[in-house]
């Protein structure tokens, strides 16, 4: 039971660090490109990035069978680049976690870089410091607490998704079985003892990024 127990945990954890990093780098980069900026179709824009936050699991799942489906040319492109199916891995759960974790990151970073005064960063660039220079130097610091707080949501979101991970990547015991996979796998089966257990190590582990979040924004 030691191994069946720990295997959804430590999987569950891996996905939602890479899929954490994955979503900071893509949330820092477009909370800037879109923060203070108003231009023809942003509203469109800004719903697409959100659009997984109010969708159902598996309609983003679906959506992902038919983005990345063998049948599809990304599909067909990424199996020939990787030599293997994209579907039922550890890079389609990955995928899955950083779509739906993508909107907590986004809307964070964004809130970070339009609450910075303007002034601070013109500054800076009558100073002579350019815009990579500006972006680390500046704004990520000045932005720092949203940026921290929504990386912590994010990840907290990848560590919970259930319904685009299942029918994207599947549940493969020790390949893409995720704690909430797990949870529904042992309540089917009747373990409720095991289920219990992944239960309480969510809430706990919830619990503790919550507390994060909290203290992060005090």
């Amino acid at each position: 039971m030691t191994a069946n127990f720990w295997s959804p945990i430590r999987l569950s954890v891996e996905i939602a660090s890479i899929s954490g990093i994955l979503v900071l780098i893509l949330g820092l980069f477009f909370g800037r490109l879109m923060a203070n900026r108003n231009f023809k179709g942003k509203v469109f824009v800004e719903t697409g990035f959100l659009l997984p936050l109010v969708l159902p699991p598996t309609v983003v799942g679906f959506l992902l069978i038919i983005i990345f489906g063998r049948n599809s040319p990304v599909g067909q492109l990424v199996e020939w680049v990787i030599h293997q199916p994209l579907m039922f891995t550890k890079r389609a759960a990955v995928i899955a976690s950083t779509v739906v974790a993508f909107p907590l990151m986004y809307q964070s970073a964004k809130a970070g870089f339009e609450a910075i005064d303007e002034d601070i960063e013109n500054a800076a660039r009558v100073d002579g410091a350019n815009e990579l220079k500006l972006f680390l130097t500046i704004s990520v610091p000045l932005a720092l607490k949203a940026i921290i707080s929504g990386a912590i949501l994010s990840f907290a979101r990848a560590l919970g998704e259930f319904g685009a991970t299942l029918m994207f990547a599947g549940n493969i015991p020790g390949k893409t079985q995720t704690i909430p996979t797990a949870i529904y796998v042992a309540l089917d089966s009747g373990n409720m003892q095991l289920a219990w257990l992944w239960v309480v190590s969510m809430i706990g582990i919830s619990f503790i990024m919550l507390l994060c979040v909290h203290f992060t924004r005090s």
